[in-house]
């Protein structure tokens, strides 16, 4: 909705986003011809996660945190696992690892696949979702399904669900999927794999806009492989850190019209970003050979600037995401314990994982009884909040000639480009209470 304002100035308001998880609106201001006020307003309400763990035992974070988000749980899982272990001095073997990682590709798949056909695409092809696309193209969202579906049933073989999974426990797991599990997904695997390379020529052959920005970019880099399950921080500028270091280096803070804190890196005022565009770009060269050929057929350089083909980025994480799962599959001897013990211990821990929309951070401090006696949780849609609200500022400044809904579209599709999860982000909350 787009209306005056008695100085002159005019108002592009969203009042509900859609195709986006979470509750959010949009609100900018111009005046003259220039952008004067752009903001993100995630006004779903604080969810007190973060005070919820305080008390409890060191072994419920991974079940606990899982239910912040029904998109990205083993993100939450993974990443409250490896911090509550580095607090009580623990490493896991290889093979839970693995695991580990497996599990994290059905979820990559499960979210990337929702966001690239249903809630994404449709912006592309001209649609104001899924179902009215359907109508023109069914192939489309039938191949999204069943690619979705593929990851579900992942989820469900390793993780014991495909929503909220239940078979993860600090340690590693309460139990194996056997060979026989695994290799009855296998088939499913491989045919999603090749309807996913299909699906990164599709989306590269859709009108992009011609946008790139200049962010620093942030992203978990690991010892081999791509970033999924586990790394230690890289930046687009050469920097360099441990997880342990994340808040050293990742400050949060509160702007009044959001109820989810934003996020800056070493202090800096411009914005930084996490996700797809920036795992990519700091990357590329651990992709696998058939992603990284898809990525080179799509037209995808060693980087990629234009948040609008982070749709095309997606897809070629599918491919990778579905390749690992195949190789994890095939060399699984399902030898060794599926948990080793996790003694309490006082300390402070630290882990961090790639959600499927950025990084993910977890810090815990226990007591020596292995109670948490705090909880801090960094989201990625906190962290890439300011690079939205500048990518709004940006378009709205460069296009301002659009008539009022085709701006207003392309505003929405800017911030979907994001795939923001706002319920993960919304754990703000500043409590006064004057009793007079």
């Amino acid at each position: 909705m787009s209306h005056k304002l008695t100085d002159g100035g005019q108002v592009m308001h969203v009042g509900t986003l859609a195709r986006v998880e979470g509750e959010g609106a949009m609100h900018i201001e111009y005046r003259d011809g220039t952008v004067t006020d752009v903001q993100l307003r995630i006004y779903e309400p604080p969810r007190f996660y973060e005070a919820f763990l305080r008390g409890r035992a060191h072994t419920e974070p991974p079940d606990i945190t899982a239910r912040i988000c029904g998109i990205c749980p083993v993100a939450y899982q993974m990443s409250s696992c490896w911090a509550v272990e580095d607090a009580c001095g623990v490493e896991v073997p290889e093979e839970i690892r693995l695991m580990r990682r497996l599990l994290y590709c059905g979820e990559w798949i499960e979210s990337h696949a929702l966001h690239v056909f249903l809630l994404h695409a449709p912006d592309f092809l001209g649609y104001d979702g899924a179902v009215e696309m359907a109508a023109d193209h069914p192939d489309v969202v039938e191949r999204g399904l069943r690619i979705k579906k593929a990851g579900n049933d992942l989820m469900d073989t390793v993780g014991g669900r495909s929503v909220h999974p239940v078979n993860v426990k600090v340690g590693g797991f309460y139990r194996y999927p056997t060979r026989e599990e695994l290799r009855a997904v296998r088939p499913r695997l491989q045919r999603a794999l090749d309807e996913a390379v299909q699906t990164v020529k599709l989306v590269a052959g859709f009108e992009f806009p011609d946008l790139e920005q200049p962010y620093e970019y942030l992203a978990l880099r690991a010892e081999s492989g791509y970033p999924i399950e586990a790394g230690s921080v890289v930046t687009s500028s050469g920097g360099a850190f441990a997880v342990r270091d994340f808040t050293k280096h990742i400050e949060e803070f509160h702007v009044p019209h959001s109820n989810a804190l934003h996020a800056r890196l070493d202090g800096s005022p411009d914005p930084y970003v996490v996700g797809p565009l920036a795992r990519y770009s700091l990357n590329a060269d651990r992709l696998s050979d058939v992603a990284r050929e898809a990525a080179r057929e799509a037209g995808l350089g060693d980087t990629c600037r234009n948040p609008f083909r982070s749709i095309i980025v997606r897809a070629v994480e599918l491919v990778e995401a579905y390749h690992e799962a195949l190789r994890i599959i095939d060399g699984w001897t399902g030898s060794g314990p599926a948990s080793v013990p996790v003694p309490p211990r006082a300390g402070e821990g630290f882990g961090a994982s790639e959600a499927p929309r950025g990084v993910l951070f977890h810090r815990y401090v226990l007591d020596d009884e292995g109670i948490i006696r705090d909880a801090q949780i960094v989201p990625p849609t906190s962290q890439n909040q300011p690079s939205v609200e500048a990518d709004l500022r940006t378009m709205v400044q460069s296009w301002s000639q659009l008539d009022d809904h085709a701006l207003q579209h392309r505003c929405e599709q800017a911030i979907r480009n994001y795939d923001p999860c706002i319920s993960c982000a919304t754990h703000f909350l500043d409590l006064t209470v004057d009793r007079g």
